[in-house]
């Protein structure tokens, strides 16, 4: 249900893209957002850090996206959020005794020090590496950049709507903002689906690491034990970082 949540905002980006295109998909993102930090003040009585942070960044990145007709802004907005993450968790192990991970687990998990560590520093690493994987997927992976470059420069126009290319142009330009239009569709598809099946890969990874050692700590058999599975930091709303 929480994984849910925190891609909330992200699975209606991509109904909305489906359905209407790209900028009324980053209209409804800023909605959902919106609604996402306040649904999180109403459960929780308080506003969260990083989900405002990630509603301001929507916002401005959205918001030049909107105004200037161009989706490469919107497109940078995952990079940043992922590389926010990775300076929270790399800063909370270097300020005070315990790393960021160990203090939003550590009420539930009972496991060495180092292993706090060293999950902590692979967190880091998988956000610094979600924010370049979405990098590669805007300028090459998708091969988006080069189709809106080549179609800017058969044009001359830079604020186009990719989602209505039979409505601006025909010919061969037509057939470049049709190609631009399909290397944005792989974008959107890899928002969603690349870095949410990177996500839950990782969180299933870090469950089976942190398995081996918590079984060391467990109650013996004829000692009951009322703790639940593990829980795991989410990427969008764990503790008070997003």
């Amino acid at each position: 249900m929480k994984l849910l949540i925190d891609f909330f905002p992200i699975i209606l980006f991509f109904i909305a893209y489906k359905l209407y295109g790209l900028y009324a998909a980053t209209i409804t993102a800023i909605i959902a957002a919106l609604a996402q930090v306040a649904w999180l003040r109403w459960r929780h009585g308080r506003f969260e850090k990083m989900p405002l942070i990630t509603l301001g960044l929507i916002v401005v990145f959205g918001g030049l996206t909107l105004l200037l007709r161009d989706p490469i802004f919107v497109m940078w907005k995952p990079t940043i959020v992922n590389w926010l993450f990775a300076g929270a968790f790399l800063g909370g192990s270097l300020i005070g005794k315990r790393p960021l991970v160990e203090r939003m687990m550590g009420h539930a998990v009972s496991v060495p020090a180092p292993i706090w560590r060293r999950l902590n520093g692979a967190w880091v690493l998988f956000f610094l590496v979600s924010g370049l994987a979405n990098l590669f997927m805007v300028y090459i992976g998708s091969g988006f950049y080069a189709a809106e470059q080549a179609l800017i420069a058969a044009t001359g126009i830079t604020a186009i709507d990719l989602s209505a290319c039979a409505d601006q142009f025909i010919g061969a330009q037509q057939a470049l903002c049709e190609t631009a239009h399909e290397s944005e569709a792989v974008w959107v598809n890899f928002k969603l689906f690349g870095m949410m099946g990177m996500t839950i890969l990782f969180i299933i990874g870090q469950a089976v690491y942190l398995a081996r050692y918590i079984q060391d700590s467990e109650p013996s058999d004829s000692e009951p034990s009322d703790s639940g599975p593990a829980p795991t930091p989410s990427p969008a709303t764990s503790g008070d970082i997003r």
